[in-house]
C-alpha cells in the first residue's frame, strides 16, 4: 500500500489542488492528512488561494481514501463540514515491523512523545518544516513540512510511504529527500 502524507493546507484551494493532482500522479492508495486542513490560523498571514469551502469541496471527492489527525486549527464545525474523520489526536500504521505514530505535533512532539520503540516513527507536521532526525532514543522523527505555508525556506511539499520507504516530495513531485526503514 502507498500512502501520501501532507500537513498544514490551512485553507489554500490553490494547493489543496496540487497535492490533490500529486495524489493522483503518485498512485497513491491512501492520503494521510496531520491536520490543520481549514483554517489558518492566527499566528500565520492567509496563504494563496485562501478558500476553505472550496478546500471542503476538494476533500469530500476523496473521502473513501482519507486518515486525518485533528490539528490545533481544527474545531468541531470542522467535523461539520468534513465528510470524513477530523478530530482523532493520532493514528497508528504498522510497517515493515515499525510503529508509525502520526499526530499533527501540538501535544505529541519530540518533547512530549508517545511511548515508542527504537526504529518506531513519529511523524507529525505543525512546524512546517521537513524533518528527518533519529532521536538518542533510537526513533525517527519525521515531518513532511506544510502544503501551503512552508517555513525557513523549506519546498511546499509531501511525504509518501511505501514498503518502509519514506520519499520527500515537492508539489511538482522533485523527491528531495528519502529514508529506508
Amino acid at each position: 500500500m502507498k500512502w501520501l502524507i501532507a500537513s498544514d493546507i490551512h485553507g489554500s484551494a490553490l494547493y489543496c489542488g496540487e497535492l490533490i493532482k500529486a495524489f493522483g500522479r503518485e498512485g497513491a492508495d491512501r492520503l494521510l492528512l496531520l491536520g490543520d486542513l481549514l483554517y489558518h490560523g492566527p499566528r500565520n498571514d492567509l496563504p494563496k488561494g485562501y478558500a476553505p469551502k472550496e478546500v471542503i469541496a476538494q476533500l469530500s471527492g476523496l473521502k473513501d481514501k482519507i486518515f486525518c489527525v485533528r490539528g490545533n486549527c481544527e474545531a468541531q464545525v470542522d467535523q461539520m463540514v468534513l465528510p470524513f474523520p477530523v478530530m482523532a489526536e493520532y493514528c497508528l500504521i504498522e510497517t515493515a515491523d515499525r510503529l508509525v505514530f502520526a499526530t499533527h505535533g501540538h501535544v505529541y512532539n519530540t518533547d512530549n512523545p508517545p511511548a515508542l520503540f527504537e526504529g518506531d516513527v513519529l511523524l507529525h507536521g505543525h512546524t512546517h518544516i521537513p524533518a528527518k532526525t533519529q532521536v538518542p532514543a533510537g526513533w525517527w522523527y519525521l515531518n513532511p513540512g506544510s502544503v501551503s505555508i512552508p517555513k525557513e525556506g523549506s519546498p511546499r511539499g509531501y511525504l509518501t510511504l511505501e514498503k518502509g520507504l519514506f520519499l520527500w516530495n515537492t508539489l511538482e513531485g522533485r523527491e528531495y529527500d528519502r529514508l529506508a526503514l
